[in-house]
Parts: C-alpha cells; sequence; structure tokens
C-alpha cells in the first residue's frame, strides 16, 4: 500500500516539534498576529519561487468551488487556527496547549466523516484513540508553571478554537484535493494566502500590538529565526500536510499530525533533560496507535 500522505504527516509532525519550542519563545517579543502574519508572507514568498524556478502553472487548472475551498481553509486553519495557537501557547505554555490540540483529530474524524463521508475502519478509529490517549500522557505530565485564573480560561479557550479550526481546515482541504492531481505546493500556497487575507483583514484592529512587533523584527537574529521557522514550519510543513491531506483520510492526517510532541522527546534527551518512564509508556502507546493506522486504514 501506497502510504505517502501518512508518511508527510509524521514529516509535518516532526517539524512542527522542532519549530514549536523556539515559537513559544518568540511569543514572548511578538503578538500572535504579527508572528502568523510573517510567517505566512515569507512562506508564500518562498512557495512562490519555489513554483517559478521549478516551471510549475501559476494558475493550474482548477474549478472555482476547489479554489474557493483552499482559500477557506487557509482562511480558517491558517488565519485563525495559528493565530488561536500561538495566542494559546503565550497563556497556557506548550505542554497544555499541545494537550487540547490532541481534539483536533477526533473534530477531523468527526466532520469528515459527517461532510465528506470518508469511512474508517474500527481498527483505525482504535489507532486514532491510542495515538490522542498516548499524545495526551504525554503532554499531560507535570506542569511546574503555575497560570492564573484569567490567562487559564483564555489560553484554553484559543486552544479550543486552534484545534476546531485546525480540524476545519484539513477537512476544507481534503475536500478540494482528494481525486485531483492539483500540485501539493500550490495548494499549499493558495492556503497561506488566503491565511494572510484574512489576518490583513484583522489587522486594523490590532495596530498597536502589530506595530511593536515590527519593531522586534528590525532586530537581523530575530528576523532570522522567524525566516527559518517560516521555512521550516509554514513551507515546508504546509506542503507535506497538503500532500497528507491529498493522499491519506482527515481523520489519518490530522492523528499522525498530532504526534508532534512526541518528537520532542529525543531533542530533550540529547540536551541531557530526563525523560520519564511514563513519557517514554506514552510514545509506545501512541506508535502502536501509529501502527494500526498503517495496516488496517
Amino acid at each position: 500500500m501506497n502510504f505517502k500522505g501518512e508518511l508527510a504527516a509524521l514529516g509535518v509532525a516532526f517539524l512542527w516539534a522542532l519549530t514549536s519550542v523556539i515559537y513559544s519563545r518568540l511569543g514572548k517579543k511578538i503578538f500572535p498576529l504579527a508572528m502568523n502574519l510573517s510567517k505566512g508572507a515569507i512562506a508564500i514568498a518562498m512557495a512562490f519561487l519555489t513554483i517559478l524556478l521549478s516551471g510549475e502553472q501559476l494558475l493550474p487548472a482548477i474549478d472555482s468551488i476547489r479554489f474557493i475551498l483552499l482559500l477557506l481553509s487557509g482562511a480558517v486553519g491558517i488565519g485563525i487556527g495559528d493565530t488561536a495557537y500561538f495566542a494559546a501557547l503565550n497563556n497556557l505554555g506548550a505542554r497544555r496547549t499541545l494537550l487540547l490540540k490532541t481534539l483536533g483529530p477526533p473534530m477531523a474524524a468527526i466532520v469528515s466523516t459527517i461532510f465528506l463521508h470518508e469511512q474508517l475502519s474500527y481498527v483505525a478509529w482504535v489507532g486514532i484513540l491510542l495515538i490522542i490517549l498516548g499524545v495526551a500522557w504525554v503532554i499531560s505530565e507535570r506542569v511546574k508553571n503555575a497560570t492564573t485564573n484569567d490567562k487559564l480560561i483564555v489560553g484554553v479557550s484559543f486552544a479550543l478554537l486552534s484545534a476546531f479550526t485546525d480540524a476545519m481546515g484539513a477537512v476544507l482541504s481534503r475536500a478540494a484535493l482528494a481525486e485531483t492531481t492539483i500540485n501539493s505546493l500550490w495548494s499549499a500556497m493558495v492556503r497561506l494566502v488566503g491565511g494572510v487575507l484574512i489576518l490583513l483583514l484583522w489587522l486594523p484592529m490590532k495596530r498597536e500590538p502589530v506595530r511593536a512587533s515590527l519593531k522586534e523584527l528590525r532586530s537581523g537574529r530575530i528576523l532570522g529565526i522567524v525566516i527559518l521557522c517560516a521555512f521550516l514550519s509554514t513551507y515546508l510543513g504546509f506542503w507535506l500536510q497538503q500532500i497528507s491531506l491529498k493522499f491519506s483520510p482527515a481523520a489519518i492526517a490530522k492523528s499522525l499530525n498530532a504526534t508532534s510532541p512526541l518528537f520532542v522527546l529525543p531533542f530533550a534527551f540529547f540536551i541531557g533533560e530526563k525523560i520519564s518512564l511514563r513519557a517514554i509508556l506514552g510514545v509506545l502507546v501512541a506508535i502502536a496507535g501509529m501502527g494500526l493506522l498503517f495496516i488496517y486504514r
């Protein structure tokens, strides 16, 4: 069986794990809307340049309905979803935010079943459940930093909004890409354009914090970090995500995307952090779930 979609989804999880800690630190200096807008604009430029150099069509044959679905997917999943995710990181921290983001895969599964009529086997549903439980078990382990009630409520609200809009964006993208020959990089660029357009409409309401963030981006060091993260998580990440949504059901793609916290553990081990037995067991549970998805999709 061709596992191109599943492998691409795991690649997305790896890239998001690699950049999530950096984004959480940048969030102390850069407002979420400004962060999302800057990384989106950089990634669009990279995708556009890649398409030009590769000789691909800038405007491939695509019906208007699919094009609108891709734009809506970007507006919902990237424009609203990623901004809410950065806001959740700032209020909750990475561990709690990622815990709530594990609600994204079952949301995607339910929505895709209702609207796309995607049917998964019972074993695949068990695999999705095991992945969610394994990831949740790992990232819910001992949160050291206290959070005030106000920040907790705001953070949880943003995290749930991010999980829901991310799931909706994935399903809309899957609806546009299924059974088509649309180039995955081109579709990723269209999604990014949709995300940036909704952010530009949002911009006048958050002008002052965005202006302050732009001053921070004048620093060569910070701008360089944002460009690197945009390349890894947005340019490569969304390219791979489009491949995963094109070649695998939305529920499976989002479940494998949700394994990004598991990839953080090896990085933590190599920099000298102690990895608990609970974390290792959680990884093994999630890996068992991934195995079921690959075998009994």
